[in-house]
């Protein structure tokens, strides 16, 4: 099929014939004034020139951040996106999309002056909205409201006019700030140094956890342990500490940081003293019993054993009532005379 595309121009029309292809076949200039025979090769290149620079000035760049942009979870945020120059996109197409997502699904669609989100993806139904004014001033930013952990990632602003388009990037990191870390005490060990350990939940990304002393050194601790789950990740971890004084538990990523503060006193480490003085006491106190309790016993033995040898009645009341209530009386006289 063969096209035909006429152009006015103010010194005359330019008609221009393409294939099927689109490809060029033939082009045909008429002048409204006569151009001098021996100018008409000036005046067909002054025509040609005056439309490629028209054409060229309808060309414009779409612009997006050169950073990525951050957003707390829960937050509004602006996706920036205009044009340079600064021209008007009103009766332009603008299209947000999510290109790192199958099939690049729509985010948002500007067209013929009205936005078209029917086949918006069902997640940021109600949530995407566009400044239709800002357009006049070539800006086509986005406004994503009450973001989601899931809205992180890259986001594609596409501009189209009749005869050029263009796109930029904006790449949306998005921000869980967790809960404040909670410092629980978990006893002494063997050596009398104190267990400390501190845990917090609800962050995006993973976060990192450090023990600080009052000088804001940095304690040796265990591995923190970290766990991932809806909420986002949550991390714990324990350090051991020998002295009193002032002890940080800090948990921080990329802009945010929580901190708790516990204060360790003498106090705590004389009562592991004083507990470990009084175990040691009892445990002493204990096996000296014991070893006097098997020292009577076993004399007890032997003194059972000589009495038996010389054929000579107990004289142990309590342990002949307990022998009459178990025997036969009958059978142990001993016994007789003793109850």
């Amino acid at each position: 099929m063969v096209g035909l595309r006429i152009v006015k121009f103010a010194q005359g029309t330019l008609q221009v014939r393409t294939n099927q292809q689109g490809e060029f076949i033939f082009m045909s200039v008429e002048f409204k004034h006569r151009c001098p025979s021996e100018m008409k090769f000036i005046c067909f290149t002054l025509l040609i020139i005056s439309r490629a620079t028209e054409s060229r000035s309808e060309q414009f760049e779409v612009v997006g951040p050169a950073d990525a942009v951050f957003v707390v979870a829960g937050e509004d945020v602006i996706l920036p996106c205009s044009v340079k120059p600064n021209i008007s996109v009103v009766d332009m197409r603008v299209e947000w999309f999510r290109p790192d997502l199958k099939d690049s699904q729509l985010l948002h669609l500007y067209k013929d002056h009205e936005d078209r989100n029917t086949d918006q993806i069902q997640s940021y139904r109600g949530r995407t909205k566009m400044n239709h004014q800002e357009l006049q001033r070539g800006i086509a930013s986005l406004k994503l409201s009450s973001v989601q952990v899931s809205d992180e990632g890259l986001y594609k602003c596409f501009i189209q006019s009749k005869s050029w388009n263009d796109d930029a990037i904006v790449n949306v990191k998005v921000e869980a700030v967790g809960r404040p870390p909670v410092i629980t005490v978990d006893g002494f060990d063997d050596s009398g140094g104190l267990h400390l350990q501190c845990e917090s939940e609800g962050w995006y990304p993973e976060p990192d956890l450090e023990w600080l002393d009052s000088e804001g050194v940095r304690l040796r601790s265990e591995t923190t342990e970290k766990d991932k789950n809806t909420d986002g990740f949550s991390v714990k971890n324990t350090v051991i500490v020998h002295q009193s004084g002032k002890i940080y538990c800090r948990v921080k990523m990329r802009h945010h940081m929580l901190e708790t503060l516990i204060i360790t006193t003498n106090d705590m480490f004389n009562l592991w003293r004083t507990s470990a003085i009084l175990f040691s006491v009892v445990v002493v106190l204990s096996g000296f019993a014991g070893i006097l309790l098997a020292v009577f016993i076993h004399e007890y033995k032997e003194l059972d054993e000589l009495l038996k040898s010389w054929k000579i009645p107990r004289v142990d009341l309590g342990f002949c009532w307990f022998k009459c209530d178990h025997v036969s009386r009958n059978r142990h006289s001993e016994c007789d005379s003793g109850c």
